[in-house]
């Protein structure tokens, strides 16, 4: 029986490790961590995050051929393959503090990985990593390997699964994509993994190619990805001036054949833990060599995307008699996307902080999202949470309760079915709505009798003479 060890038992090393298990009943995976509370979740009822499908596939396996232990070191040393999807957070201190990756928790696990191996290893790069680790990782594990004469081939394969559907992407993935030395060897250590994903993934979809490509695809890809977001986000402000709409101009943009409709959907900006880290990365690389002006072409990228940020809290405080000192905000929705409980530089917490800021009372609701989480996001670095302007509540209505203001900041599906007739009555008045997903009947909403602001749309005639402030 061939066996897997994934190390990491994050959002993408869980999910990935589970869909292999799943697909492969032959292949016996563990899934590792040093993080004792992590690995009980994975083996509890309530899993760490919540993941469409994760719980019933995890189910399915866990107890066969799927196990979640602490017990790194055996795992890795019984492994034949071994996918490491370990955190690759951007430095906050040193050379390229800022914008280049801390592979601090990737060398660890090499060097880990190099003093407990006693045979050949296939060790795949999960974790989104610059172009050429895999040479450093190789050279880590050749230099402490020397005695035992062990081999090494390193794949990169990046996963391009998104929060909310990773189970689904992970099922029906639209392409796999594995990059390896092209010698003899590193092209039969492609060919195996290759055959993994071969139970479930037709063959024209897995693409093969050499590291440095496969590094890069993945950085490229979230880039390009953010890059349209930020591309459509300002063109919701030029909607917004010139009295166009939004949704309107990316229907027309998407039935181009050749720019498509994806990732085309204006809102208060992208979030996440990948898009923004891994820019900066990028801007890294091409600033280390030599290629400033590419730097400063992705740099715009992020910038664009804090701009909406504050934009939108400009509009919130500016529409409501330019203060919101003392005034209830109900914000509705915390986590980056709907459809996950992760907070990772969601847009909502710039939101928050802006709008705490000009000394707001927020009232928080996400379905999802826990107290603590929110308060954790929320607090000054190192300092204890000291926010009695905010509460967290269990539900729309009760943060909407006595409110003069709602801020739509994670477009889950239930906040589209809310009877805002009864939120309107329960509201101070005049009652304001901004919409920083675009998800709801603006027409609706002002019949009602709310002031309504929605990202790239026409604007509210209240709204007209309203100058916003940057």
């Amino acid at each position: 029986m061939v066996k897997i060890c994934g190390i990491g038992a994050g959002y993408v090393g869980g999910p990935t490790m589970a869909v292999i298990a799943l697909k492969c009943p032959s292949i016996e995976v563990a899934v590792v961590d040093i993080s004792e509370s992590r690995i009980s979740a994975w083996n509890s009822k309530k899993l760490p995050f919540y993941e469409p499908g994760l719980e019933e596939v995890v189910n399915q396996c866990r107890g066969k051929n799927l196990l979640f232990s602490t017990d790194v070191e055996k795992h890795v040393y019984e492994a034949d393959i071994i996918f490491v999807s370990v955190n690759t957070p951007t430095k906050i201190k040193g050379i390229g503090a800022g914008k280049a990756a801390d592979l601090t928790y990737w060398e660890s696990a090499a060097r880990m990985i190099a003093d407990v191996s006693n045979s050949d290893k296939i060790v795949v790069e999960k974790s989104t990593v610059p172009v050429r680790t895999a040479e450093a990782i190789g050279k880590i594990l050749s230099q402490n390997s020397k005695s035992k004469g062990i081999k090494y081939e390193i794949l990169s394969n990046p996963e391009f699964l998104s929060e909310g559907t990773a189970i689904q992407d992970l099922l029906n993935p639209d392409r796999v994509l594995i990059g390896g030395n092209q010698d003899p060897q590193g092209l039969d250590a492609i060919q195996k993994l290759k055959d993994i994903y071969a139970y479930w993934v037709p063959q024209d979809r897995i693409i093969t190619t050499n590291l440095w490509s496969a590094e890069l695809s993945k950085l490229a890809d979230n880039a390009f990805l953010a890059q349209r977001i930020s591309s459509i986000n300002a063109m919701s402000a030029l909607c917004e001036a010139t009295g166009a709409e939004v949704s309107q101009v990316s229907l027309a943009l998407g039935k181009n054949t050749k720019i498509g409709p994806k990732f085309l959907n204006a809102s208060v900006g992208f979030g996440g833990s990948c898009f923004q880290k891994d820019i900066l990365n990028l801007v890294y690389i091409c600033e280390s060599n030599g290629l400033t002006e590419v730097g400063n072409y992705w740099k715009e990228v992020i910038k664009v995307n804090e701009y909406q940020k504050s934009r939108f809290v400009h509009r919130v405080v500016s529409s409501m008699f330019n203060t919101v000192s003392g005034k209830k905000i109900a914000i509705l929705g915390f986590a980056f996307k709907k459809d996950t409980s992760d907070t990772r530089k969601s847009p909502a917490i710039d939101v928050c902080k802006g709008l705490l800021g000009d000394n707001a009372c927020l009232s928080i609701y996400d379905p999802r999202v826990t107290e603590n989480e929110i308060e954790k996001e929320l607090c000054t670095d190192g300092v204890e949470w000291e926010h009695p302007m905010v509460s967290v509540v269990g539900d729309a209505y009760e943060a909407t309760r006595d409110a003069h203001g709602l801020c739509i900041l994670t477009e889950w599906d239930e906040f589209k079915t809310i009877d805002y007739q009864r939120v309107y009555q329960n509201m101070e008045k005049p009652a304001f709505v901004f919409d920083g997903r675009n998800i709801l009947d603006v027409h609706k909403l002002r019949e009602i009798g709310f002031i309504v602001y929605s990202i790239g749309k026409p604007l509210d005639p209240w709204l007209m003479n309203i100058n916003v402030i940057n």
